[in-house]
C-alpha cells in the first residue's frame, strides 16, 4: 500500500514441524457490542489476494504519516494501531466494567482476527521472547501447540479446548505488533481464508507508537474513533441505567412486601367431651 520499506533483520528461519492430528469441531462464540464498519473496506475487496512480495507493512506511523492522510478515510483509527477492515466485517470492542475498551476484534465469516500493539525495545527480538512464553503457556494449559514459519518469521499454531487459534507478531521501533487469528477447527491453517486476511491486514497495519515511556510489553491504548466511542458510551450509560433501575425495583419490593392474604379453611365440625357432632345432633 505505502511502498517497499527497509528488510528487517529478524526475519527468523527456524523450520517447525506440523502437527498432523485431526481435532475435533469446537465452537467458536464471544459476547461482544458489535458494530458494523463496512464504510472502511469498500477499497479492500480482494486485498488478502495480493501477492506476498507486495505485503511490506507492518509500517511505522511516522514513516507513512503523509501517505496515510490519504487512505485514512478507508483505515480503522485505534490510536495505537490503524489497520484496513475485510468486507462485511463487524467490529467487537470488548470493554473494561467501568465502560473503558480494552481490546477490539474484527469478526469475519470466517473467524475472528485481533491486531494488539504492545511497548518494546529499540533492537528487536522482543516477539522471539514472547512466541516461546506463549507456546510455554498454551502447553501448560493443555492446547496442542505448533510453531510454524511465516511472511514474518515464527508463528504461533495452538488448538485449544475453545477455538484454533494462530498468534503471528512483527518487531518493530520500540514497538511490537501481534495478531491473533481464532476460530473453529481448521480454520487457522495455513492457506486458509482466515489465515490469508490476517496476514493482508497485518501487511497493512500501521502502529503509531507515541512517545511515551513504557514498560517493555505494555499494551498501547486503545482509542476508538468518535462515532464508536458516542455509541458505545450511550450502550453503557443505557445498560447502567438499566441495572440501577432492576436494582431500585427489588430494594422497593424488599421494603414493601405483599402482605399476605388469609387462607380461608373450610368449616370443621364440631366435636363435644361426650362424642362426635354427629353423636351430638342424635344423627347416629
Amino acid at each position: 500500500m505505502f511502498g517497499k520499506r527497509k528488510k528487517r533483520s529478524d526475519r527468523f528461519e527456524d523450520q517447525y514441524d506440523d502437527y498432523g492430528a485431526e481435532y475435533d469441531d469446537v465452537d467458536y462464540d464471544a459476547e461482544y457490542d458489535e458494530l458494523s464498519y463496512d464504510e472502511f473496506a469498500e477499497d479492500t475487496a480482494g486485498f488478502a489476494e495480493r501477492p506476498e512480495g507486495e505485503r511490506t507493512g507492518p509500517y511505522d506511523y511516522d514513516e507513512v504519516a503523509e501517505l496515510l492522510e490519504g487512505v485514512v478515510d478507508q483505515r480503522l483509527d485505534l490510536g495505537s494501531v490503524i489497520l484496513p477492515v475485510p468486507p462485511g466485517g463487524q467490529l467487537q470492542v470488548e470493554m473494561t466494567p467501568d465502560g473503558t475498551p480494552q481490546a477490539v476484534h474484527l469478526a469475519t465469516e470466517h473467524g475472528r482476527i485481533t491486531v494488539a500493539a504492545y511497548a518494546a525495545p529499540k533492537s528487536p527480538g522482543q516477539w522471539r521472547a514472547v512466541a516461546a512464553d506463549l507456546a510455554d503457556s498454551l502447553r501448560k494449559d493443555g492446547a496442542r501447540v505448533a510453531v510454524e514459519t511465516g511472511p514474518w518469521g515464527r508463528e504461533v499454531l495452538a488448538i485449544t479446548e475453545g477455538a484454533d487459534l494462530r498468534f503471528i507478531g512483527v518487531d518493530g521501533y520500540r514497538w511490537m505488533v501481534r495478531l491473533v487469528a481464532a476460530g473453529p477447527s481448521g480454520a487457522v491453517n495455513d492457506g486458509t481464508p482466515l489465515v490469508s486476511a490476517a496476514r493482508a491486514i497485518l501487511s497493512e497495519t500501521v502502529i503509531r507508537r507515541g512517545t511515551d515511556p513504557l514498560p517493555v510489553r505494555d499494551p498501547l491504548p486503545v482509542v476508538l474513533p468518535q462515532q464508536l466511542a458516542e455509541q458505545l458510551a450511550a450502550a453503557h450509560h443505557a445498560q447502567i441505567e438499566a441495572q440501577q433501575q432492576q436494582l431500585a425495583a427489588q430494594a422497593a419490593a424488599a421494603q414493601n412486601p405483599v402482605p399476605a392474604q388469609p387462607q380461608t379453611l373450610p368449616p370443621q365440625p364440631r366435636r363435644g367431651a361426650d362424642g362426635s357432632a354427629m353423636q351430638q345432633l342424635g344423627l347416629n
